[in-house]
């Protein structure tokens, strides 16, 4: 248990970054479920195409704080190849 103010206000915004954070996670899980049930139920392309923008552009964002940077950047590339093969198909 924290014993000065100084560490209980620590606390507290650790709570709610984490909170944040988790939130955020979920949302580019989501995004990334999509773009992917997109691919498999033979969406259009652009269609497919623009959600994969947002979805790069939200793991990007989270590179800073939330994903390790090559983390951030393996999720993109494997996201661009799947989204890749399906434009050329």
């Amino acid at each position: 248990m924290a014993n000065s103010k100084s560490a209980k206000k620590n606390m507290v915004q650790a709570e709610k970054r984490r909170l944040i954070n988790l939130n955020r996670k979920s949302s580019i899980k989501t995004v990334l479920k999509k773009v992917l049930s997109a691919i498999e139920n033979k969406d259009k392309v652009a269609d497919v195409q623009e959600l994969m923008r947002t979805a790069e552009a939200q793991i990007a964002r989270a590179k800073r704080k939330i994903f390790h940077p090559n983390t951030a950047a393996r999720k993109i590339g494997r996201l661009a190849k799947r989204v890749a093969a399906y434009a050329n198909q």
